[in-house]
């Protein structure tokens, strides 16, 4: 265990990448030379290694006479309204949340000082119990309910089995080429379907056998179902 002179010299606190140390850091070394002093002015003083969970109870009851948070007594008729509409007489405590996070600093700054984990005092079952209490009390007499938020874990692809890509989309032939692409099959000698009626149709012809460049007239071509 270190002693009293080195809990201010700052060797746990943990620099940002600048040279100076973290809000975090900072306000556990406040909090940390706290104790130390609640430690020397205790009658009889205390020594760190000495200390028990039954001294920090001690210690954060000593720190409600600086609250700054109303809690209604039983017998208040405030009790249990979140926002009272007028004062009371109701002492001043220090709220669940302050205490809460007072205590995983002490927790903290009590092994980065030397303190061995298992004789940590601000880890026993009797503290998270007082915490727990205060939390509840507090909850009921100011009628706020302390839920902890959970944080959303992203979802992890399951092992094993590897995403698909996507398959390509293949495009579709324009309906005029399929449509090009069957008549060219139905050629017969010169013949083509008519792509109006869907009949055979044959190029017109002079008496010499010549094939005639046909009109626009619709007569310049001769379906087969009329020649036959």
């Amino acid at each position: 265990m270190s002693s009293a002179n080195s809990d201010s010299s700052g060797n746990s606190g943990a620099a940002n990448g600048t040279g100076k140390p973290s809000r975090y850091e900072s306000q556990k070394r406040r909090d940390w030379n706290t104790f130390r002093q609640y430690l020397r002015n205790h009658r009889p003083p205390l020594e760190l290694s000495r200390c028990s969970g039954a001294h920090v109870l001690e210690f954060l009851r000593y720190l409600d006479q600086f609250g700054k948070t109303k809690v209604h007594a039983t017998g208040c008729p405030f009790f249990g309204q979140p926002q009272p509409p007028a004062p009371c007489p109701c002492p001043l405590k220090q709220a669940w949340g302050s205490l809460d996070a007072l205590v995983g600093r002490l927790r903290a700054a009590f092994e980065e000082n030397g303190g061995q984990p298992e004789a940590n005092p601000f880890a026993v079952r009797a503290v998270r119990l007082y915490l727990r209490e205060v939390r509840d009390s507090q909850a009921k007499a100011r009628g706020i309910a302390y839920e902890k938020k959970k944080r959303k874990r992203p979802p992890q692809p399951q092992q094993g089995h590897s995403p698909q890509p996507p398959l390509p989309m293949v495009a579709a032939p324009p309906a005029m080429a399929y449509a090009r692409q069957a008549a060219d099959l139905n050629l017969v000698n010169g013949a083509y379907t008519h792509h109006l009626h869907g009949h055979l149709m044959m190029p017109a012809t002079d008496a010499g056998g010549d094939v005639v460049v046909a009109d626009a007239h619709p007569g310049g071509m001769i379906p087969l179902s009329v020649l036959n």
